[in-house]
């Protein structure tokens, strides 16, 4: 009696028991990272060396920055979240997004202008050289680096005289690809980006007053289902170790000499 009345209850149980498991958070599952889509590379090294580390998983979804703001917004399963833009991060905390604490600002970056053949300089004879070529921006109302970019070419008065051979792009690395490509004569993008594309040279960079700050804030989100994993990678992202493969990849390490 005593067995049967076991196999009857574990019958019953199984069930709940499934189902109990399948709600649990995903945590022990990859830590979900959302990137900007110019940090791809240089993250994928920082990512791995912290996995060798710590024996922990980690897969990263990269795209324009105010694209990945508007999906964790809208509920996308995010544990950390790397942003191209301040304001942006400042968007998504105000929507209760993140977790405020946990912010930091990690990187910088410079803006330049990318293409093939000699320097431009003054960068004011941009037009003259480009003549009815194309130049390549991401979105230049919404992404960070068109953002940046626009503010650039207005305050050198560059942008009148350029915005009809503009082409605009979902994000920074989609602008770097038309101008590899030779689809556009060249692209505004991030100096880190230039790595990316070795048969482009840097041509000219814009003054670091003709734009905002550049500034790449990273923080765990408000859902994230594995904020401890989270928080772990986010200190390696500050550690030495980052900090030498973000510096040989172009960006400004925030902290670094």
């Amino acid at each position: 009696m005593a067995k049967r009345y076991l196999q009857t209850m574990f019958k019953r149980l199984l069930p709940i028991v499934a189902a109990m498991l399948l709600a649990l958070p995903a945590g022990a599952g990859p830590l979900v990272i959302f990137a900007a889509a110019s940090l791809q590379g240089p993250l994928d090294e920082v990512v791995a060396g912290w996995a060798a580390e710590t024996g922990g998983e980690a897969v990263v979804s990269y795209a324009g920055t105010s694209a990945l703001a508007r999906q964790i917004d809208a509920g996308a399963p995010a544990d950390l979240f790397i942003s191209a833009s301040a304001d942006w991060m400042d968007w998504l905390e105000g929507e209760g997004g993140i977790a405020p604490e946990s912010r930091v600002n990690l990187l910088g970056n410079a803006l330049v202008v990318v293409g093939r053949g000699d320097p431009i300089d003054p960068l004011e004879s941009l037009p003259a050289r480009l003549g009815e070529g194309r130049i390549a921006l991401a979105l230049t109302n919404s992404v960070p680096a068109g953002i940046y970019a626009r503010a650039a070419l207005e305050a050198l008065g560059l942008w009148e005289p350029l915005a009809a051979l503009i082409v605009e792009t979902d994000n920074v690395r989609a602008a770097l690809t038309l101008a590899d490509l030779g689809e556009a004569e060249m692209a505004v993008v991030y100096r880190s980006d230039a790595t990316a594309a070795p048969d482009l040279a840097i041509l000219a960079s814009f003054p670091e007053d003709s734009h905002p700050q550049i500034v790449y804030p990273a923080a765990i989100t408000a859902e994230s289902t594995a904020p401890d994993a989270a928080a772990s990678l986010l200190t390696w992202l500050q550690g030495e170790a980052a900090a030498a493969i973000f510096l040989s990849a172009g960006f400004d390490v925030k902290g670094a000499p």
